[in-house]
Parts: C-alpha cells; structure tokens; sequence
C-alpha cells in the first residue's frame, strides 16, 4: 500500500491554525483522501493527558521540563496515530508538530535545536511532515484573535508575554529560511476563506500526484 501524506500546519498564537487544518482536512475528503485530522499536544489518550499538565496555568515547567513532555506526547502520537495512518495510505493533517517544539522550547525558551532534534529522533523515529505550513499574522493581530477567543483566559504558553511570542515567531522564521524544500509561508491576514484558499494553492502538487 502507499503511504499516505503528512502535513503539519504551524505558527504563533491566534494564527488560525486549527481552523485551517479543520478547512484543510475537508477539502481533502472532498477529494476523496481519507483523512486524519489531529493536533499537539494531544491525538491519543496519553497525549491528550500530557496535553493538561502542559497547559495547565497552575502548573511552573521550565523550558528543559516543557521539551520532554512534549516529545514524550509527540512518541505516543507518533506511534498510536499518525505512523499508522500514514501506513494506511491516509494522508494526516496535524496542527502543530516538532517544529513548534523547536520555536517555543528551541527559540524562545532557550534550549538548543540539536537537543530537541535528538529527543524526536528518540522518542519518534525522526519523524518529518512531507509539507509544514507556517501560518504568520502580525502580532497586533494576533493579540486582536486572541482576545476575541479566549477572553483574556489564555492557558499557560499562550499567556506569555509579547517578548516570548516574538521570539518564537522568529524562531519559526529560522526554519522556514533553512528549511525551503519542507516549508511554505503562508499569509494568515483577511478572512479564513482568504488563508484557505493560500493553503489549497500551496497543497496543488502534492494533491495532483497522491495515490
């Protein structure tokens, strides 16, 4: 059986990432493409538990600690959901991946991107998406979705200053421009009819040669 696709959608706070991946993974099963649709953290019921102590604003992990439980979440995810969907020949569409990892806990908190890098290849095979796409929105806008979305109650990464999530947007700045084959920026600004369409023009070629 051929193996299905893997695309990961990434970026900030506010982006529009889970909505796109929710339009993404339509307009796929339009096209008849089974889908698997998922998120980090989360996917499976392990992950989804480390989920809560990840986000949870009671809760004081720092950078190193953040880093391990993301890549043991994403081991989980990696071997109960997405290998084998992709063994199946379904494509899967997952709203943050590794390289969030590397900006959050990699850009912004500090830790190297080698150590990251190691922990996946551990924990999840090495594992990469066949695309990444990066959704960016200004800053000021984000801070605009946000507020509509979460009324001022953000979770425990979310809530971080304007200083962190700047530098996590660099950070996935970084890997896009190292990165050209694997990543395509996708402009998030205007309605999410405006982002989709972006996204189904970036998706066209690797649409055209699926299974």
């Amino acid at each position: 059986m051929t193996r299905g696709r893997f695309v990961t959608l990434e970026g900030g706070e506010g982006a529009g990432k889970s909505t796109q991946a929710h339009l993404l993974a339509e307009a796929l099963r339009a096209r008849g493409i089974e889908v698997l649709l998922t998120r980090e953290p989360g996917g499976t019921p392990g992950a989804e538990a480390i989920r809560g102590l990840l986000l949870d604003p009671a809760m004081s992990w720092e950078a190193p600690a953040e880093a391990l439980l993301f890549a043991a979440a994403r081991a989980d995810h990696v071997a109960q959901a997405i290998r084998p969907a992709l063994e199946a020949g379904k494509w899967v569409v997952c709203d943050r991946f590794l390289d969030s990892s590397r900006a959050y806990q990699g850009g912004a908190g500090g830790l190297s991107d080698e150590d990251i890098v190691t922990l996946h290849r551990i924990g999840s095979g090495g594992l990469l998406p066949d695309l990444t796409l990066l959704v960016e929105i200004p800053a000021s806008e984000a801070a605009g979705r946000l507020a509509m979305r979460d009324g001022g109650e953000s979770d425990r990464i979310g809530g971080r200053d304007a200083a962190y999530h700047a530098k996590v947007a660099a950070g996935f700045a970084r890997l896009a421009e190292a990165e050209p084959s694997r990543f395509v920026r996708i402009a998030g600004e205007g309605t999410k009819e405006q982002t989709h369409a972006r996204i189904m023009q970036a998706l066209a070629q690797l649409i055209e040669v699926a299974p």
